[in-house]
């Protein structure tokens, strides 16, 4: 697994780095955020939904579990905030791999082993600064360390 640590300074480069990551994206990827409440996943989760060509408002899915919106590929948006890792196993969220959808899960501490999981993203805040966040990336393989490497310098940010 090959890590990174990036810092934003806004809301729109966390946004700016997720699209650039969505747009990478073939189908079939699940992708595990981490972070405390109110530090930025919803905003990663837009930028990425972004960069599948999701059009419209993408919100976090706190109260229904799941939100599936239509882009390039299928955003399957998530929010386990409430779940513990057997209620995910018995929902069955990951029982049918589809090809043709990106799952993008919020508060993925709560998702048990998911091993399909490509990227898994921590969006800390930085203490003292309020708009900052520093954001750790592990990629699962070397492709997506290069894909990784790519979309943080085209988001105009360094590792």
């Amino acid at each position: 697994m090959e890590s990174f640590t990036v810092l934003t300074d806004s809301a729109e480069r966390t946004r700016a780095l997720g699209e650039r990551i969505g747009s990478r994206l073939s189908g079939g990827e699940t992708i595990l955020l981490f972070g405390p409440l109110g530090a930025g996943k919803t905003i990663l989760s837009q930028g990425i939904g972004a960069g599948l060509g999701v059009r419209g408002l993408i919100q976090s899915p706190s109260f229904v579990l799941e939100r599936v919106h239509a882009g390039r590929l299928t955003l399957r948006h998530l929010d386990f905030y409430r779940l513990t890792a057997a209620d995910v196993e018995e929902a069955g969220f990951f029982a049918e791999p589809d090809d043709s959808a990106v799952a993008v899960v919020e508060w993925g501490e709560n998702a048990g082993e998911i091993p399909e999981a490509v990227l898994r993203f921590r969006v800390l805040f930085v203490p003292g600064m309020p708009d900052r966040r520093r954001i750790m990336i592990e990629a699962a393989s070397p492709l997506w360390g290069d894909r990784i490497r790519d979309a943080i310098r085209e988001a105009g940010l360094r590792a």
